[in-house]
C-alpha cells in the first residue's frame, strides 16, 4: 500500500476551506459544483493527463497525485491518462519553439515505469477501495476520421487558439506556429468526451487545455465537467520543474541524490516545498518562515530537514538518515562517498572530454566541455579545467564531476 499520501483528516463536510484538503490547489472552475458533489458524497471520475515524453515522474507531479490520492481515499474513482497519441503532437504550452515529435515507440518506451513511480502515491492494488487504473489515449484518438477531427474543430475559433500566450509571444517574434499545434488542446479535450470524466485535475499551465476539454464535454454530452488547477513547483534551478529543463527531482531517485537536489535549492523555495512536497501543516510552514526571516532558523539546517522528509515519504527514515549522513560527509568534510560506482576502460590513454561522457557525466563531448570549463570536474581531487587534455588511465583514479558525481577509473 502506498504510504506517501497525504491522508485525509476529516470528512469532506467538514472541511471550511479545501486547500485543507487538497493541497496545492490553486483555482477549481466551477468551485461551486465541485464542493456540492463533493460534500454530498456523489461519487466523480477524474484523471490527470500525463504525456510521456521522458522516463521519469518527478515531485512536481506529485503534488497533483497526492491529491488525487486524497480523492481516491474518499471513493472516487482515478485515472492515470498516458498520452500516448497526443505526446506525439507535443503539448506547445510554455514553449517558445515546436516540440520535437516522438514516435510511438519511444513515447511507449517511456511510459514502461510510469505506473510503478505513481503507484507510490496512487493505490493501484485490487485492496483499494476503488484502484486507481491507466488508460492510454490512442485508444480512442486513433479511431478519429478526418472529419471528426473537422467537427471536434469546430467547437474553437483561431481567435481562441491565438490567444494562448505562447502562441501570441511567437507571432510578436516572427516564430512559426504549426497548424498541428493547434489540435492539441482539442485532442486533449477529446479525452474528457471519451472518459466521460466528472473532473480533470492539471497544473496551472495546462488551464486553457482543460477548459477545452470542458467546452467538449458539454457540447457533445451536454455534461458540466470540473477543472481544477494545482501550483507548479519550481525545479532545482528555480525554473518551473520540467523535464525538458532537466531540473526535476524524480520519484525514482536514490535516497542521496534526491537529498543532495533538494539541497540544492534556493532558499527562497524552501517553505514552498515544505507546503507542496511534505505532510507538515500550514501553521508549521508559516512559523518555520517566520524564523528564517529572523535568522533564527539557519537556511541549510530548514533544508536538510526538508531533504529527510521528502527522503522519507519517498524511500523510509533509515535511508534518509543514511543519504544525511553521506551528505555530510561528503559536502561539509569534503571527504568522497563510502560506495564509488566503478568503469572499466581498456584504453591507457583517453581525452578528459571522452571520459566524462563515457562514464555518463555528460550528455555530449560539447556538454563535457563546458562542465570541465567551468571547473566542475576533478581527478583525485585535483580541479581540472582544459577540456583538451589528454589522460592517462591509472587504475583507482578517482573522477568527480559536479558535487555528486563520483565513479573510481580501473585500467584492465
Amino acid at each position: 500500500m502506498p504510504k506517501i499520501a497525504k491522508k485525509a483528516t476529516a470528512t469532506p463536510a467538514q472541511f471550511k476551506d479545501l486547500s485543507e484538503l487538497l493541497v496545492g490547489v490553486v483555482d477549481i472552475v466551477p468551485q461551486a459544483l465541485f464542493e456540492k458533489k463533493l460534500r454530498a458524497g456523489e461519487r466523480m471520475r477524474l484523471y490527470l493527463g500525463v504525456d510521456p515524453t521522458g522516463p521519469d515522474i518527478h515531485i512536481g507531479h506529485a503534488v497533483i497525485l497526492r491529491a488525487m490520492r486524497v480523492l481516491q481515499d474518499l471513493g472516487h474513482e482515478v485515472i492515470l491518462l498516458f498520452g500516448d497519441f497526443t505526446a506525439r503532437i507535443g503539448d506547445p504550452t510554455g514553449k517558445d519553439t515546436t516540440r520535437p515529435i516522438l514516435t510511438h515507440a519511444e513515447i511507449l518506451e517511456n511510459a514502461k515505469g510510469y505506473k510503478q513511480q505513481a503507484g507510490k502515491i496512487l493505490d493501484f492494488s485490487k485492496k483499494a477501495k476503488i484502484p486507481a487504473r491507466i488508460d492510454f489515449n490512442a485508444k480512442w484518438l486513433d479511431k478519429l476520421k478526418f472529419q471528426d477531427v473537422m467537427e471536434l474543430s469546430a467547437h474553437f475559433t483561431v481567435q481562441q487558439m491565438l490567444e494562448r500566450d505562447m502562441f501570441d509571444r511567437r507571432l510578436k517574434e516572427g516564430r512559426p506556429i504549426f497548424v498541428h499545434e493547434f489540435f492539441y488542446p482539442i485532442m486533449q479535450g477529446y479525452d474528457s468526451v471519451a472518459m466521460d470524466v466528472d473532473l480533470e485535475v492539471g497544473g496551472t499551465d495546462q488551464l486553457f487545455n482543460m477548459l477545452a476539454g470542458r467546452t467538449l464535454l458539454k457540447a457533445m454530452s451536454d455534461k458540466e465537467k470540473v477543472v481544477m488547477t494545482f501550483d507548479l513547483l519550481e525545479g532545482t534551478d528555480g525554473r518551473k520543474m520540467s523535464k525538458s529543463y532537466g531540473n526535476i527531482i524524480g520519484v525514482m531517485d536514490s535516497p542521496a541524490e534526491m537529498y543532495g537536489k533538494v539541497m540544492s535549492l534556493s532558499d527562497n523555495l524552501i517553505a514552498r516545498y515544505f507546503h507542496l512536497c511534505t505532510d507538515k501543516d500550514v501553521a508549521m510552514t508559516r512559523a518555520m518562515e517566520k524564523r528564517l526571516a529572523t535568522g533564527e532558523l539557519h537556511p541549510r539546517d530548514a533544508k536538510m530537514k526538508l531533504a529527510k522528509e521528502i527522503v522519507t515519504l519517498y524511500h523510509s527514515e533509515k535511508d534518509a538518515t543514511e543519504a544525511e549522513l553521506e551528505f555530510t560527509k561528503i559536502f561539509q568534510q569534503k571527504e568522497q562517498p563510502t560506495e564509488i560506482a566503478e568503469y572499466a576502460t581498456t584504453a591507457r590513454k583517453l581525452s578528459l572530454v571522452e571520459i566524462v561522457v563515457e562514464v555518463g557525466f555528460a550528455a555530449s563531448k560539447s556538454d563535457a566541455r563546458r562542465k570541465i570549463e567551468q571547473g566542475g570536474v576533478r581527478l583525485n581531487d585535483n580541479r581540472e579545467t582544459d577540456a583538451g587534455a589528454i589522460i592517462t588511465i591509472e587504475d583507482g583514479m578517482v573522477l568527480q564531476v559536479g558535487k555528486r558525481n563520483f565513479v573510481t577509473l580501473r585500467f584492465k
